[in-house]
């Protein structure tokens, strides 16, 4: 299956640009489109809050999915890799007419599979090392650390990672993002945001 993937950011935009590009570029490789998936909403969006999680969902082994260009699926580096992650382990092909990228079975896909991977490692990684500082710090500066008294589990898992959530904020990193990194609930990072961050900065 040939599924058409368009995606515009606002009312004002169209989304017959991109179905040229698509319609024409399926034409001229010999296939047609079996589905269209359109939308309008903002790239920052986690993807599987969109259609386009629909459509990742749906997919199957030798399926193809065709966007006029990457920035479509999003627009950070970080949710981009981790749709592409997603459709290669789905054995998904991603094309894209503008970036004229390739994501399919071939050698160079495999690279990309190692690099992605080394690069989500790399990411917890510093995360991890900057959870560590950031503990460090608050125990020279004589914060004693732990399970506040009276405070739900759950806050404990983000307890000394403020400063690196921040920071993810700030790099335009998702809540739903920020909730797979720690492997917390969404709403947890959320509250916690409200509480610990948002007040620090009052």
């Amino acid at each position: 299956m040939y599924y058409g993937y368009i995606r515009v950011s606002s009312d004002k935009q169209t989304v017959e640009n991109q179905r040229y590009e698509i319609t024409k570029f399926a034409s001229e490789k010999g296939f047609r489109i079996d589905g269209w998936i359109e939308e309008t909403i903002s790239g920052t969006k986690n993807y599987d809050k969109r259609k386009l999680g629909k459509l990742l969902n749906k997919v199957v082994e030798n399926d193809v999915i065709i966007c006029s260009e990457l920035s479509r699926l999003g627009r950070n580096l970080f949710m981009i890799m981790e749709i592409l992650n997603v459709c290669m382990n789905k054995g998904c092909k991603i094309w894209t007419i503008k970036d004229n990228y390739r994501l399919g079975d071939d050698i160079e896909s495999k690279v990309l599979a190692f690099a992605f991977g080394l690069s989500a490692e790399i990411e917890r990684n510093l995360i991890s090392q900057r959870t560590k500082e950031a503990l460090a710090r608050k125990k020279a500066e004589g914060v004693v650390l732990g399970r506040p008294k009276g405070r739900k589990s759950s806050h404990v898992k983000l307890s000394g990672k403020e400063q690196t959530i921040a920071d993810l904020r700030v790099q335009g990193v998702t809540i739903s993002e920020i909730a797979r990194i720690f492997k917390v609930n969404r709403a947890t990072v959320s509250l916690f945001i409200k509480e610990y961050i948002e007040m620090g900065e009052a």
